[in-house]
């Protein structure tokens, strides 16, 4: 049985557009602040594996999986940081409500390369400490909580 969100009449808030396009850009950058933190620390802890006596000892495949990991962190590091350029560009010229619209997308491919790149950490961390069955069978597991709490869950609410 699907969880229904109640559906409470929102109160007016009386805000113009561009009153509206204000509110709605500080809260996404509030909520980009929060979402940096944690691929810094996905970063991090990447480039102190690579610094690691036991990094040589990866195989193949797990060196592609640092790889690909290690991308994925600086891709979406660059995704969810070019709201803030677009709003250091652009603020002065009239193209708010442009830059929420624009910065809520690129939130969202964002939200998918941060997905991607924690999957991959775990999938190394796994491969590494468990072994390779366990480790796809682990990261398909947070694959499927990510993409359940990421993305359905919000599109489930949103629905009539």
């Amino acid at each position: 049985m699907a969880v229904q969100p109640e559906r409470t009449p929102q109160p007016e808030r009386h805000e113009t557009p561009d009153e509206r396009a204000d509110r709605n850009l500080v809260e996404l950058l509030q909520e980009l602040r929060v979402l940096q933190t944690g691929v810094q620390i996905v970063f991090a802890f990447l480039l102190g594996v690579a610094f690691t006596p036991r990094f040589t000892q990866l195989d193949d495949t797990q060196q592609d999986i640092y790889v690909a990991t290690l991308l994925l962190t600086i891709i979406s590091s660059a995704v969810l940081a070019t709201p803030v350029a677009l709003h250091r560009g652009l603020f002065h010229r009239g193209a708010k409500r442009r830059i929420v619209a624009l910065s809520t997308r690129l939130t969202q491919t964002g939200l998918v390369f941060l997905a991607l790149a924690l999957n991959g950490a775990v999938l190394l961390l796994m491969d590494v400490v468990l072994g390779r069955t366990a480790a796809i069978a682990i990261t398909t597991a947070t694959t499927l909580v990510f993409a359940g709490l990421w993305f359905v869950l919000p599109w489930a609410l949103r629905r009539p």
